[in-house]
């Protein structure tokens, strides 16, 4: 692919630079080799596009480092919400970044969950309905046979979702309004299905497309992998309390990186490789039921912030103006209840 030597120059004029976008996921952190934080962040979102705001997402930055173990995971969402609050100054312009916030908590603490998901709520400015910005739980449940498809920063099981003390923890986010972000991979579908059935006033997103596999053991699989995948999208849209994220395909685990563009624009070799997979979740849920999402910066390992949304454009070149707002905005405001970005 090519790439400008600055990761926040593209090469590519912007699509439908007047088309809103609320970016339905993406993270911040501060790690060795890799800075994305706010001026990083806000460097994609002014790189052409129209981007409101966005929803951020955990991913195990600035967490706090004393205390009880299981209040850690708090501090990222007092870190994300001081971010919010410096965008809704207004003195970084109209971008509300972090607008929405789903922080973690180890559901698997059953009832002793509930005092942590409220030290998230109180820490993120109190319950959505005065103001506040916490949203949901994400608990990783990405899990694999293979090791190098594990992140070891996140113990996990094949069975987690079905575990007493997961689904005692999980109990509690509906009476709390808050809902589930649900990252695992594609094989795994069918337990969330089972997961969404036996709560069906708890709210849940599935995030990157369903955890879409095509390296490692799935390498050289992909019509193999595409069937059994869909048979479980097709199963899990039946489940009204469930929606689905457009995005986190620029991963190397997807197998849909790009080897050359053959003289393409890069977004439309992008929108060429994703095709069949956001199709699919489109056709499945509807656009009322799914929005796009960055993933940054984990996506930047396939493309850049202007290529990725361009990507996303010409996917729905032809879709009518109704459901360019649910995919671009629409659905993320409703999912994420932010009333006053809509």
């Amino acid at each position: 692919m090519i790439q400008s030597a600055d990761p926040t120059v593209s090469l590519e004029d912007v699509l439908e630079p007047h088309q809103p976008i609320v970016d339905a996921h993406h993270h911040l952190y501060d790690r060795p080799g890799l800075r994305y934080l706010l001026d990083e962040l806000l460097a994609d979102v002014r790189s052409g596009h129209d981007v409101r705001a966005t929803v951020y997402v955990q991913a195990r930055a600035m967490l706090r480092q004393d205390g009880d173990e299981r209040f850690k995971p708090v501090g990222e969402t007092e870190f994300a919400n001081g971010v919010a609050a410096m965008c809704a100054s207004g003195t970084y312009g109209r971008i509300r970044a972090c607008a929405a916030i789903v922080g973690a908590a180890d559901l698997c603490l059953g009832d002793a969950v509930r005092p942590v998901l409220e030290a998230h709520i109180a820490a993120a400015g109190g319950p959505a309905e005065t103001g506040g910005r916490f949203r949901g739980i994400r608990h990783v449940a990405a899990w694999d046979l293979e090791p190098t498809l594990l992140n070891p920063a996140y113990p996990t099981s094949e069975n987690l979702l079905e575990q007493p003390k997961f689904r005692a923890g999980f109990s509690h986010l509906a009476a709390l309004g808050l809902s589930f972000d649900a990252w695992l991979y594609f094989h795994q579908i069918p337990r969330l299905t089972a997961l969404a059935r036996a709560f069906p006033d708890t709210r849940i997103v599935l995030n990157h497309c369903g955890g879409i596999l095509g390296r490692g053991r799935f390498e050289g699989k992909g019509d193999e992998v595409f069937r059994q995948w869909r048979t479980a999208l097709r199963d899990l849209a039946s489940c009204p309390n469930v929606m689905v994220k457009l995005g986190g395909l620029g991963m190397p685990q997807t197998g849909l990186g790009l080897s050359s563009c053959d003289g393409m624009p890069p977004s439309a070799g992008l929108a060429r490789s994703w095709r069949p997979w956001v199709e699919e979740c489109i056709n499945a849920f509807g656009t009322s039921r799914c929005m796009f999402e960055s993933n940054f910066p984990a996506d930047r390992a396939g493309h850049d912030y202007v290529e990725g949304w361009n990507a996303f454009k010409r996917l729905v070149m032809d879709a009518s103006p109704t459901e360019k707002a649910d995919l671009f905005w629409r659905s993320a405001c409703s999912h994420y209840q932010l009333p006053g970005l809509a």
